[in-house]
């Protein structure tokens, strides 16, 4: 993350041309940005902001907790590194985001520029109402053609503004030479108004301003109530962009020079000191320590790393100051391939076209031959050009896809809302039609299924006087394990024993001296112990053989139940994990998961889903990671916890509020209903049609009848949609 310098501006151009004599100014304010994973709820904001507000050179700090985003303004020498320590004191992980990369993302104005136009027709529509009152009441000559310019005067800068959305999309698809849902939208509303400003010119009783406000109206709702079943989009690619270090401290001669990441070179020798992020892949030149990989494989435990041992962009240092040797930079690091292969995913789910796409293909052309043959016909018959264009309006109107536009939001609507009361937050607009045609769930392990947290499983083995020095040693270490152990044992009242000399051996463990003998808490190649395939932490009390603290990963509320209604439902449940053999084998076998693939890196989770999907399978894909984003975006849908990092939050389909993920099943089947009631919804509004339409045609339908017609038929839709709830 680049902290973001307020610069002081001249405004004197003599100050430019004489830069001799200009005073240059030190800048006073650096803006900082924090990605926080792990807040959902109020408490957690509070914690946050009064835990940074009350450090020394913090201006101030504002959380948001639908970006799970800290957004800081603090004095210019202070960093984000400086920052993270502090978080993770008070329990919250913590990533530096670069603000550059964030800018496009922050300012999203479609949802209030929509309600403005929304808001704008509905006013508009209630003023030309209450004058089309006042001619219906009878209203003549004089009168009526004063009501109907003011009408007019009202109605067309209305119409032009509010309906903006659908002049552009329709202009949109016919310079490509092809019909979607708002050509037959707007040319309804061209038509409605062209013909009352006719009529109002030649001194008409008839005029139908209303009607093309009241249409616009109608249709502005549906697309607002559209836009509100999303979350605002975002790029998920550009997410993992603002999480690649914009900085890094070259090494030249034995001196530090902090550099942009941008300027490195392969070769280029880096130094990453504990808490810090890779900036490049490369490869460990000199000292050790341990990695924490959880962004790149979602696994949390950390790995031993030492001369020799091959890095990526993204990894942390945990322990020990590090040097690296570049060997991948820029665009070429594998933190950025995991971004390209996001956008490449994004495109291609872009592609997907809604049943309400696929409907207007076939109803738009429907809809203008009708009309041009009512035209024509009408005219033919009687040759008044005013009658002719009446009928082609009502018919325009009365067959606006007003119905269809409302037939998808307003059940995706009423099963978002019965979803979000579940617990799952519906982002995207299609997700709720790709979820009904699931056949294939692949589950990620470590944060999905699992908590992602190591839990001590042996405490009773041991006796209080181990238990003692263990929590001694564990208390001196930031590893996950001793962290897990330190909980357990003052859970359990357990208090530490005096070990003195205690130092932490960045990569191995914790070491210190109790009644005159070593002591050890680390890793089972540096006590002499026997690894095995269970994740351990071993306890070396210098004499005797090591004995080790077993760990497990405790299963997310709900896996269980999640995963056998999945199977009873018929579908093919898969985990695909970048942990251990043995740790995934062992998960799988827990929920009966027959078919899982282990020490998959980022790639390889996209490949499969790709597999998949060749095969004809349609893939729900449910993960947490870093290393999950690509895979959420090549899935035909997916969903990601609400603790999921922010970029696997921004890639997926469908976010889990809560940490039950039963819901995921329920999911399923209301999507299946609800692609049940769109459907249904599509055949209201065709034999709405089939009788509407031949009455327009027959002339016994004025461009005001049909507009109310139009009405009565969205009301319909929208009263079939609430069945689901």
């Amino acid at each position: 993350m680049t902290a973001q310098i307020r610069p002081a501006m001249a405004v004197c151009p003599g100050c430019v041309a004489a830069p001799n004599e200009a005073v240059e100014q030190a800048p006073t304010e650096a803006r900082l940005a924090l990605s926080l994973p792990t807040i959902h709820c109020q408490a957690c904001i509070s914690t946050v902001e009064s835990g940074l507000n009350a450090l020394p050179g913090i201006h101030s700090a504002r959380v948001n907790l639908t970006l799970k985003r800290a957004l800081i303004e603090a004095d210019p020498d202070l960093r984000a590194a400086d920052l993270i320590p502090v978080l993770a004191d008070l329990g919250f992980e913590a990533h530096e985001l670069d603000l550059a990369s964030l800018a496009t993302t922050d300012s999203d104005r479609a949802g209030r520029e929509l309600l403005m136009r929304l808001a704008v027709a509905g006013f508009a529509s209630m003023n030309v109402m209450l004058l089309s009152v006042s001619v219906w009441s009878g209203a003549t000559d004089a009168t009526r053609d004063m009501f109907h310019w003011i009408s007019a005067a009202i109605a067309f800068p209305a119409v032009i503004f509010a309906g903006q959305p659908f002049f552009k999309n329709a202009w949109s698809a016919l310079r490509v030479g092809r019909l979607n849902m708002d050509v037959p939208i707007v040319l309804a509303l061209v038509l409605a108004l062209v013909t009352s400003l006719w009529e109002t010119s030649l001194s008409g009783e008839h005029a139908y301003f209303d009607a093309a406000l009241t249409l616009t109206f109608f249709l502005l709702a549906g697309r607002y109530l559209d836009y509100r079943t999303r979350a605002v989009a975002r790029s998920a690619a550009e997410e993992l962009a603002a999480l690649e270090v914009p900085r890094a401290i070259r090494m030249e001669d034995g001196v530090e020079i902090e550099t942009a990441v941008a300027d490195l070179a392969i070769g280029d020798l880096i130094l990453v000191r504990p808490g810090g992020r890779m900036p490049v892949d490369g490869v460990i030149a000199t000292g050790q320590s341990e990695l924490d990989r959880s962004l790149l494989t979602g696994e949390t435990l950390p790995v031993f790393a030492e001369a020799g041992t091959q890095v990526s962009a993204g990894e942390v240092n945990l322990t020990g100051p590090l040097v690296v040797r570049a060997e991948a930079v820029g665009e070429d690091t594998s933190l950025h391939r995991m971004a390209d292969l996001v956008a490449i995913a994004e495109s291609g789910r872009s592609r997907y076209t809604s049943l309400a796409d696929n409907a207007a293909k076939l109803y738009a052309p429907g809809v203008h031959i009708l009309s041009a043959l009512a035209f024509v016909g009408w005219y033919l018959y009687t040759f008044d050009l005013r009658m002719a264009l009446n009928i082609a309006a009502a018919v325009l109107i009365i067959t606006c896809p007003c119905a269809l536009g409302l037939a998808v939001p307003a059940v995706t609507t009423a099963a978002s809302g019965r979803l979000f009361k579940r617990g799952m937050l519906v982002k995207h607009s299609t997700a709720l039609e790709r979820l009904a045609g699931v056949d294939t769930v692949v589950f990620d392990k470590t944060g999905t299924l699992t908590a992602g947290t190591p839990q001590l499983q042996n405490l009773a083995e041991f006796s209080r006087t181990d238990l003692e020095i263990a929590l001694a040693l564990a208390e001196s270490s930031a590893h996950p394990l001793s962290r897990a152990l330190t909980q357990a044992a003052r859970g359990a009242g357990i208090t530490p024993a005096e070990v003195t000399n205690l130092q932490e051996r960045p990569g191995f463990g914790t070491e210190g001296e109790y009644q005159g003998r070593c002591v050890r808490l680390g890793r089972a190649a540096w006590v002499g112990a026997d690894q095995g395939n269970q994740t351990a932490a071993w306890l070396d009390l210098g004499a005797g053989a090591p004995r080790g603290f077993l760990f497990h990963d405790a299963l997310r509320p709900g896996a269980v139940e999640a995963v056998a209604n999945l199977h009873a439902a018929g579908k093919e449940v898969l985990l695909i994990s970048g942990d251990t053999t043995g740790a995934v084998a062992d998960l799988a076998a827990r929920l009966g998961i027959g078919n899982w693939l282990a020490e998959a890196l980022p790639q390889d989770k996209a490949k499969r889903i790709q597999v998949l999907t060749d095969q004809g399978k349609k893939v729900l894909m449910v993960g947490d990671g870093l290393n999950d984003t690509a895979a959420l975006t090549e899935a035909h849908v997916s969903i990601s916890p609400a603790s999921a990092l922010d970029a696997a939050r921004v890639a997926s389909d469908i976010v889990l509020l809560g940490q039950d993920l039963e819901p995921i099943a329920e999911a399923c089947t209301v999507a299946q209903k609800a692609t049940k009631r769109i459907r249904e919804n599509f055949r209201i509004a065709t034999l709405y049609n089939v009788i509407a339409v031949p009455l327009a045609i027959a002339g016994f339908a004025t461009p005001l009848i049909a507009a109310l017609a139009m009405s009565t038929s969205s009301i319909t839709v929208s009263l079939n949609a609430l069945r689901l709830k």
